[in-house]
């Protein structure tokens, strides 16, 4: 089987790249998708909040997967569901299986990575007690009330902050479960600032920061757990251990981007992304293999995977039209208070579109600056649980010789 570009992942980078791929001259775009539809998360998003920048519209997931679905049969792009691809070559040959095809290989010009994140488990915590029923991660739960109409419990703990535990804690209590609250290790919220006031503010949903849970009780269904205070280290503190009776525990721990398949290539991983080091045209560090969306890096916007799903698509219908010159790059690194810091790469193709996250939550004026361009720009405060996007035109980087860096200062009042 032979395509110009194949998009491994049918979830929102994934729909974005093969409709750009395809509007940018690529003649055979192909998805595989391992589940028996499209759309990934996105299915189980019932909230609105997408699709403001992609569509000018205030969507909810179903509703923007459903546009992008459209656009990409419109456009006569092709997809092959119930299909894992299993393994993929630095020469661009991916085995994959369906029950149709048993096992088949597909020749590709150029491939766009779109496998996406899965959630952080138990045992990736190892939280210590028994092994009852009613342990779920947040996206589980939320797949259970919002497409198959179970309720998971009535007395609910919610492990940590990010965005979609605080949205399961509003759901479920929508759904009449009490949720007794939410307990996140790290000194500042995990999620959005919107996640919080509109998920936990607006039910009086109690937020407990410096906090874990220690130990699961319970032997065939949780009866509770001990939570307890930690310190600066996030170590519990000897004395402040207490009961919370629940029967489920709902894990919101992080998300880690699926790069099984990279690595089969040998793709360059970043250990700051945990994804593939990446320039601005969202190329790997192997020739012709691009990627997009939350495998590349864990986005907190939509819209944000969406315009990786933009850059890739079109660089790869680009590539496979073989009008791809190799060129230099240089560097973009995380300077003072900054993080996470993607792409890592410019190789002057293409405008720059950075994004990053402070490396600690600084509520004061700051200025993101960015050298060797003497680039400045002021903002109110830098937290981690907030993305924040830079685009740099082309021109303005075509002189530059040196390193970029990225850096966040605290403004001295």
């Amino acid at each position: 089987m032979k395509a110009d570009v194949t998009v491994i992942g049918g979830g929102p980078g994934g729909l974005v790249s093969a409709l750009f791929a395809k509007r940018n001259g690529a003649k055979r775009v192909l998805i595989l998708e391992r589940e028996d539809e499209l759309g990934g998360i996105l299915k189980q998003c019932i909230h609105n909040g997408f699709g403001l920048e992609l569509f000018k519209k205030d969507l909810t997931g179903p509703e923007y997967a459903e546009r992008l679905i459209d656009d990409i049969n419109k456009e006569g792009v092709d997809y092959m569901l119930d299909t894992m691809a299993i393994h993929l070559s630095k020469d661009r040959t991916i085995t994959a299986v369906n029950s149709k095809h048993g096992v088949f290989n597909i020749d590709s010009k150029s491939i766009v990575l779109a496998m996406g994140c899965r959630e952080r488990a138990r045992g990736n915590l190892v939280i210590p007690g028994t092994r009852p029923a009613g342990i779920y991660t947040a996206g589980v739960a939320q797949r259970f009330i919002n497409i198959d109409g179970y309720l998971p419990g009535k007395e609910v703990v919610i492990l940590g902050s990010g965005d979609i535990g605080l949205i399961m804690a509003r759901r479920l209590t929508l759904e009449g479960a009490k949720v007794k609250g939410v307990y996140e290790i790290m000194n500042h919220p995990g999620g959005l600032k919107r996640n919080i006031v509109q998920c936990l503010n607006d039910f009086d949903i109690p937020l407990y920061l410096s906090h874990t849970v220690m130990e699961i009780k319970g032997k065939d269904r949780v009866t509770g757990v001990i939570v307890a205070k930690v310190d600066g280290k996030m170590q519990p503190i000897k004395g402040t251990e207490e009961f919370v009776k629940c029967d489920t525990l709902l894990l919101s721990v992080g998300l880690i981007p699926e790069n099984e398949l990279s690595k089969e290539a040998n793709i360059e991983i970043s250990s700051n992304t945990k994804g593939p080091v990446m320039t601005e045209t969202m190329e790997t560090s192997v020739l012709g293999i691009f990627s997009s969306g939350n495998v590349s890096v864990v986005f907190d916007l939509v819209d944000y995977v969406a315009e990786t799903g933009v850059i890739a698509g079109k660089n790869a219908a680009e590539f496979a039209k073989e009008k791809w010159e190799n060129k230099k790059f240089i560097n973009i690194l995380p300077g003072k208070n900054v993080g996470i810091l993607f792409p890592q790469m410019y190789s002057y193709r293409d405008d720059l579109v950075i994004f990053f996250r402070s490396k600690k939550w600084i509520e004061k004026t700051v200025d993101i600056e960015i050298q060797p361009l003497n680039m400045k720009m002021r903002r109110f405060y830098a937290r981690p649980n907030e993305m924040i996007r830079i685009k740099i035109l082309k021109d303005k980087l075509l002189s530059v010789k040196d390193d970029i860096t990225v850096s966040i200062k605290e403004v001295k009042e």
